[in-house]
């Protein structure tokens, strides 16, 4: 007998559920997918309300700081003498270089670049562990320029409930002047954004005389409006989906929480049991939370901090200002949201002495990990070479029989001067005796040592052969070192190279 079943249309269905039905030999019937929200779950829109309290000023403060360091920090000038850029911070893509005020990092640097990244990814683990998800509270662009857009939208379309009735509303003169309004200044961030970044790329004085001129370089026009867009989507449209749905730190930051990580907490040992309350009326046997949906209102992901740790809260304490307002109100004191371990909830439930541990092994082995980095990036930074030379030999063919019975080798010699200043260079080898050099397009005498100038900040490239008798071979490859010297300086650079030859059974 064919048994039939009609799968429930919520969104409690899951896959196990599909799965019993099948193995118990009933027949599923179509279901409307597009309907199930366990697939897809409709974004409710949140409108967060304004708060004043210390970490709203904090936060005003942060996002102040970093769009301005954001904004103005490529027209920043830097002396770094003749022959060099003077923009403190450019990433000199034709000319292969990363300037930061005093240092400048070059292609075949890039480990540097390696360990910058781990610093960031380990200190956003420590940071995380430590305070919760600071970072996306203060630090995050996602957060900085969501936090600018909902200023200009309250600005013109006024708090929570005016903003709630204006998007209900119907469309009226009024309502399509707001909109036009908002989306204008929105625009203009966007493209302000997106302008502010291409500076980083090139010279910023002169890159915006031709923005100005309308004669910038396609690639100039196509960031700018790349940029334009992903900031407009982001910030006035995407806001919270991006950190509850597209950012990858918020789905593994629970890895990096523990008991003991100090983060934005909800006391429930002193908030429950909630309800309203009246003025006036005892607060025997119940919590301090009256249940007004304060925290709720203000959440920029519109979560509520009472039902505990979630994946969208990002920290940013706002919920804390609002609860201190009422709590204020009530002549309560004031952290029943508060900055709180879930260990430390634990402790007072249990009637035990309040503590902080913010060493903890996993707290140690991070800040381990970023000290022991950050000491190696700081001693290959003090002990950076300004002279490196990179040898290519031949590979077709591997040396060369001369008609005096002598072995020729031939390399690609490159000499990378990372000064700021022309300078002049003498090759020599080490390791092979009576080797003699000679030198592509130089015309030297017996004897003579080759010498090089190569210009200021430059990468220059020579072809350069080695001829050496047979004797003084040690078999089919023989170790030899150049030896480059700076004929003002006295500074030398070695690179340790190979010779072939036939080998002395030959």
């Amino acid at each position: 007998m064919d048994k039939s079943t009609r799968l429930p249309d919520d969104h409690n269905l899951a896959s196990r559920d599909l799965a019993s039905h099948v193995l118990a030999g009933e027949r599923v019937e179509a279901v409307n997918w597009s309907q199930n929200r366990s697939l897809f779950a409709e974004r409710v829109k949140i409108f967060p309300k304004r708060v004043k309290g210390t970490y709203r000023t904090i936060k005003w403060w942060f996002m102040a700081v970093l769009l301005g360091i954001y904004y103005f920090a490529p027209w920043i000038r830097w002396d770094r003498g003749p022959n060099a850029p003077d923009q403190a911070i450019l990433i000199d893509l034709p000319a292969r270089r990363f300037y930061f005020f005093n240092i400048e990092i070059w292609p075949q640097e890039v480990y540097y670049l390696t360990g910058l990244l781990i610093l960031a990814a380990v200190g956003l683990f420590a940071a995380t562990s430590l305070f919760g998800r600071v970072w996306c509270a203060w630090g995050c662009p996602q957060t900085v320029w969501t936090d600018l857009y909902m200023l200009v939208e309250r600005w013109i379309e006024g708090d929570r409930n005016a903003r709630i009735r204006l998007d209900k509303g119907p469309w009226t003169l009024g309502k399509i002047f707001k909109r036009v309004a908002k989306h204008a200044i929105w625009i203009v961030i966007a493209m302000l954004t997106g302008g502010a970044w291409i500076f980083y790329f090139a010279d910023a004085p002169t890159l915006g005389h031709q923005l100005l001129a309308l004669n910038a370089p396609p690639a100039a026009w196509i960031t700018i409006a790349f940029l334009t867009g992903t900031t407009y989507l982001m910030a006035g449209f995407a806001r919270e989906q991006v950190c509850t749905y597209m950012c990858p730190y918020a789905r593994f930051q629970s890895v990096m929480l523990d008991e003991e990580s100090y983060i934005v907490t909800y006391r429930g040992d002193r908030g429950e049991p909630r309800g309203p309350h009246k003025r006036g009326t005892s607060w025997e046997g119940r919590g301090h939370c009256v249940d007004c949906n304060a925290c709720v209102a203000v959440c920029p992901t519109g979560i509520d901090i009472r039902n505990g740790q979630q994946i969208e809260c990002i920290n940013c304490g706002l919920c804390i200002d609002a609860c201190n307002i009422i709590m204020d109100r009530l002549d309560l004191p004031r952290g029943l949201i508060a900055h709180d371990t879930l260990a430390n909830i634990s402790r007072r439930a249990k009637r035990r002495p309040m503590a902080l541990h913010l060493v903890r092994p996993r707290t140690f082995v991070y800040i381990g990990i970023l000290a022991l980095v950050a000491g190696i990036m700081a001693y290959a930074l003090a002990t950076r070479s300004v002279l490196d030379i990179n040898v290519l030999s031949d590979r077709n063919p591997l040396y060369v029989v001369l008609s005096n019975g002598d072995i020729r080798n031939g390399y690609t010699f490159k000499i990378i001067n990372k000064l700021h200043e022309q300078r002049e260079f003498k090759l020599s080898v080490n390791g092979i005796k009576g080797a003699k050099l000679s030198v592509v397009g130089l015309d030297l005498a017996p004897g003579d040592t080759p010498r090089f100038r190569v210009g200021p900040d430059k990468l220059a490239s020579f072809r350069v052969f080695v001829e050496a008798p047979r004797a003084s071979l040690t078999g089919v490859s023989t170790a030899f070192t150049f030896v480059l010297t700076d004929t003002a300086s006295g500074a030398q650079a070695r690179y340790s190279a190979i010779y072939r030859g036939p080998g002395l059974n030959r």
